[in-house]
């Protein structure tokens, strides 16, 4: 008997690299037929919440609040090793004088805002759909914005500023790589399946560098814009040899930003990370 497999991920040039083999029917997964579901990443966080999809990419933040339905994969992960969300303004500004401000923040769930929080702790949130924050800092809609995705890239030719990044930070407290997205499957799947589901995710992502044009032509398709040469560099800063497997390092910056997170009162609880 065929059993359908729902996987979720972001519409995003970077997530859309990493399933061009299950887009392009590149790889298989016997047993299963694969429905992609693609949306944004806090929507996917949410669903999350609920155990709705048997695959999904989710925030790192979100892992917490969704450990008992879902494990860790080895494969999927989004990791900025020096590098990440960024705040930016309208004009230069200094972090310590957005302190008590309202900034523009993509999703509840997800790491950028947790990290912010990590580092102002007093910082209030507008939550507004990641695509539109570049737009309403350049307007003056809002002092400042937390910017994922292709924004960390394209930012100053949108004449905006950059206060902090992320990623930087993080690598300096802690000289560990910041993991942002997670790709994780759900625990009431039999860990046969489960391994084979990653497998074939690694699969993918090895099909889609070795089939770099035709796998960057699919991912642009998602890339709003977004011209090849940073098309492809935004690809290759999220889906690379930490995608693959993230190793003990990632698993030891994950373990980190959850105790930091939870000596902070941001989350409930320090999950186990066991990986598969």
């Amino acid at each position: 008997m065929v059993k359908t497999l729902r996987i979720g991920h972001s519409p995003d040039a970077d997530d859309a690299f990493m399933f061009y083999g299950f887009a392009r029917h590149r790889v298989e997964l016997p047993g299963y037929r694969v429905v992609q579901h693609l949306e944004d990443i806090e929507s996917l966080n949410r669903r999350a919440l609920h155990g709705e999809l048997e695959v999904t990419a989710i925030s790192a933040a979100v892992y917490p609040h969704v450990s008992e339905r879902y494990q860790i994969m080895r494969a999927g992960a989004s990791i900025g090793r020096g590098y990440g969300p960024k705040v930016l303004t309208r004009e230069p500004r200094s972090l310590e004088s957005l302190r008590g401000e309202t900034l523009a923040v993509p999703g509840e769930y997800t790491t950028a805002f947790l990290v912010l929080r990590l580092i102002v702790p007093d910082i209030h949130a507008r939550v507004m759909d990641f695509q539109a924050i570049p737009s309403a800092v350049a307007r003056g809609e809002v002092p400042a914005g937390l910017v994922i995705h292709e924004s960390q890239l394209t930012f100053a030719r949108e004449g905006l500023h950059q206060v902090l990044d992320l990623g930087l930070w993080w690598l300096h407290q802690t000289r560990l790589p910041l993991p942002l997205g997670l790709d994780v499957v759900r625990r009431d799947l039999p860990e046969a399946d489960r391994r084979r589901i990653r497998e074939t995710l690694q699969e993918s992502i090895r099909t889609a560098y070795r089939e770099m044009d035709q796998a960057l032509d699919y991912a642009l398709e998602f890339g709003r814009g977004l011209d090849r040469e940073t098309g492809e560099r935004f690809v290759r800063m999220y889906v690379n040899d930490d995608t693959l497997d993230m190793g003990e390092e990632g698993r030891r910056a994950l373990v980190t930003l959850f105790e930091k997170a939870w000596t902070a009162g941001l989350i409930p609880a320090v999950p186990p990370v066991d990986l598969i």
